[in-house]
């Protein structure tokens, strides 16, 4: 049976990808999408999503809802243009008949439906996610599973040396989810950033596949990734590797520790994520475990990414 599941993201490319590749699996079934501010503003991560499900006959029947405009920090987003484009498509500038917008509160109602069975994946800021445990925090462990794309355990991060940027741009958010969340599973840049998809892979799925949108926006993506880093092959998917994790746990290697994130809004600390893998810290902190994916077997992604990006994916 299909995994039900609540995306949340700040939909850029790498999340584009993501709604593309849970489009045509058949062992995920998105039941909504949440909208926030991140790689783009939180109107454009909207466009975005109207011009994906347009393109490519989404059901009208998944809600898209508004989520987060800022994070709690009280600061002025940052963007990403030079990463994810203008637009957070890469050279498409998206355009198309508009959706019906639902409120951030359908998201109880979602919760409410599926119960149980739902599993949340959060490949953007926390911000939205966070509220919700605010808001209404009995019914958030009503949820299966969360799945976070976010941190940077004894790696270095993307935007400091010391954070990822999801966990970077609203530590207070990731503060309030991992210490009300029950069955968390994050993948952080040290396994996101092993899933590599090359400029062949690239070409193979534009071929074969029936994605065309695919790739200008990886062109675009892996022209970024090479001209920091000459030495990538290609470019990562992270959030691509997050909905992964929700169905093949078997690609990852994973530990349980107790996560603590750092709170400093100035400072190289900000949004650090260390987990207490000393047995002693464990002890005083009385911390929740959180599963955390430490390592990736990139034979069994290869395979799966290109086999269900091509349409040859069967259960």
């Amino acid at each position: 049976m299909a995994k039900k599941v609540l995306l949340i993201g700040d939909i850029g490319i790498d999340d584009t990808v993501a709604l593309i590749y849970a489009h045509l699996n058949d062992e995920i079934d998105i039941v909504g999408v949440v909208a926030d501010y991140g790689n783009v503003s939180r109107d454009d991560a909207i466009a975005n999503i109207h011009y994906l499900f347009n393109l490519l006959n989404f059901s009208k029947d998944i809600p898209v809802i508004s989520g987060a405009k800022a994070p709690m920090t009280a600061e002025q987003p940052t963007y990403y243009p030079e990463i994810h484009g203008v637009h957070g498509l890469g050279p498409i500038v998206p355009d198309g008949p508009e959706l019906i917008i639902e409120n951030f509160l359908e998201i109880v109602n979602i919760i409410k439906k599926y119960k149980d069975e739902l599993i949340i994946v959060n490949i953007g800021r926390l911000t939205s996610l966070a509220t919700m445990f605010i808001l209404y925090k009995d019914l958030m462990s009503n949820v299966k599973e969360y799945y976070i794309m976010g941190g940077a355990f004894c790696v270095p991060g993307n935007v400091t040396s010391a954070a990822e940027a999801n966990f970077h741009a609203d530590p207070i958010a990731v503060k309030i989810v991992l210490s009300s969340a029950e069955n968390v599973t994050i993948v952080p840049l040290n396994a996101t950033q092993k899933a590599i998809v090359t400029p062949d892979m690239v070409d193979y799925i534009d071929y074969f596949g029936k994605t065309a949108i695919f790739k200008p926006l990886m062109d675009f993506y892996t022209e970024f990734y090479q001209e920091r880093d000459p030495t990538l092959q290609g470019s990562p998917v992270h959030d691509v590797l997050t909905l992964i994790a929700v169905i093949h746990p078997e690609m990852f290697t994973f530990k349980s520790y107790p996560i603590e994130i750092g709170q400093q809004l100035e400072g190289l600390t900000r949004g650090q994520s260390i987990a207490e893998i000393q047995p002693e810290a464990q002890l005083v902190n009385n911390g929740t475990n959180h599963r955390i994916a430490y390592d990736l077997d990139y034979e069994r992604f290869f395979h799966n990414f290109l086999s269900v990006m091509t349409g040859n994916h069967s259960k």
